[in-house]
This record gives structure tokens, sequence and C-alpha cells, in this order.
């Protein structure tokens, strides 16, 4: 079976939701489904079939967190030696070689993203280009608005 890539924080932030599923919101919903069985007729009990259905989402979110995580494979970058080139769950800093704005990513895996968070995909195009180079190294990523160049100012272990 394929491993996915997964950073120390990714894995401990599915854990704990995970972990929030399992002791509150499935005991909330257990409890939530006895009191609407308890107001009679099921088939017209709307408060009761809401619960059924919240039940069903979150065991669905159980089953595919639980998988992820058995299917990850995590990488702590901190414990790896610094060698000033870009690898997964490196923080990069790059700049536009035109406009000299510089711009800070973390490469994280597919279900960690977020670009508002500053964490880039592992398999997004900027995070490819930069895969496997170095500090100092200026590397052309093709966007849709055309080619941009970036120089790798940066690359941190944390």
């Amino acid at each position: 079976m394929t491993k996915y890539p997964m950073t120390v924080q990714g894995a401990r932030a599915l854990e704990d939701e995970l972990k929030h599923l399992k002791t509150e919101l499935r005991p909330q919903i257990t409890q939530a489904i006895a009191e609407a069985r308890e107001l009679g007729d099921l088939k017209e009990n709307a408060e009761y079939h809401a619960a059924r259905e919240q039940q069903g989402m979150v065991e669905a979110r159980i089953r595919d967190i639980e998988g992820r995580l058995q299917n990850a494979q995590v990488i702590d970058v901190t414990a790896l030696p610094h060698t000033g080139k870009v690898i997964f769950g490196t923080t990069v800093e790059i700049a536009n070689t035109e406009t000299d704005e510089t711009v800070t990513y973390q490469i994280v895996g597919d279900d960690e993203a977020d670009i508002k968070q500053g964490k880039l995909s592992v398999g997004s195009p900027i995070a490819r280009a930069l895969i496997g180079k170095e500090e100092g190294d200026v590397v052309l990523v093709k966007t849709p608005g055309g080619d941009v160049e970036y120089e790798i100012v940066a690359v941190r272990h944390v």
C-alpha cells in the first residue's frame, strides 16, 4: 500500500480531530439519538433523522482519518540534517526575481495544504519546482499566468 508523506504537525492535528470525534461528538450524537427515540414515531421524527445523518457523517470522517493515519509516512524534518536543500517538510523563503517580493512556504502533504497559512502541497507546481534545489538556486515555475523565476533565499527545518 502506498504511504503518503505527512508532517508531524499534520499527523498531530488529525489525531486531535480523531480524539475529539470519538470522545466528544460520538457520545453526544448517541445521546441525541436516544433522546429523539423517546419522542415517539421515528418515521416523522426530524430530530432522530438529523442525529442519524450527523452520526453517519461523523463515522465516515472517523474512518477517513484512521485510513489517512494508517497510510501516512510521518516525516520529522527537525530530526534531519540541515543541508540547505529543499525537501518535504522544510520551510522555504523564496523571492520573485523580477519584483523582489518574498514569500515563505512550508512544503506539506496534500491533506495539510492551506495556502492562507503558508502551507504548500508537495504536489503543487511551486513545490515540485523547489524540491531538490538548494539555497541560492533560481527555479523556474510554470504558472497559468506565465513562467515565474524565484530565488531560494532560505531553507529552514522547523
